[in-house]
């Protein structure tokens, strides 16, 4: 995908074909839609009112796409958000759930209705509710990786 495989530092915040992706995606595996028809790549990016996180296929994977809201309620902006490991997104005690997840996802393309705990750069714990986790699959059944959206999060303090 030739969206992806550009520099992915600015890219991919409003890229037409990675958004196809996300979007084309979370349709085919959930039955839904992420969003409605007629939604830009800008909106998602800088207006969507949840957040919306991917990771590539790395072994180690990093965090390639991050909207203003994840970025906001993580706490960290676009050029340290996409160079970050996605399993830094949970602190060590909570990783082993966080895999748990990331298995049940490559098994079964999704799940929904998922709630976990996160972590924010300045080390503060949130619970991300109501969930989905999808696999990145184009239209010919290519891995690009995992995304996750979710609109509903809670603080532990």
């Amino acid at each position: 995908m030739m969206g992806v495989m550009k520099s992915m530092e600015e890219e991919l915040k409003t890229d037409q074909e990675f958004f196809d992706l996300l979007t084309g995606s979370y349709a085919r595996l959930t039955g839904k839609e992420l969003v409605s028809a007629d939604t830009s790549p800008t909106w998602l990016y800088e207006e969507a009112p949840f957040a919306v996180l991917a990771h590539n296929t790395d072994a180690d994977p990093r965090f390639i796409y991050a909207n203003v809201t994840a970025q906001r309620l993580f706490g960290y902006p676009w050029s340290e958000f996409t160079r970050l490991p996605s399993r830094l997104s949970a602190k060590a005690p909570n990783r082993k759930e966080r895999q748990r997840l990331l298995d049940a996802v490559s098994k079964n393309g999704f799940v929904d209705n998922y709630r976990g705990v996160r972590t924010t750069r300045a080390a503060r714990e949130f619970w991300m509710e109501d969930g989905v986790v999808w696999q990145l699959l184009d239209e010919s059944g290519r891995f690009h990786g995992q995304a996750a959206a979710f609109s509903e999060w809670s603080f532990a303090d």
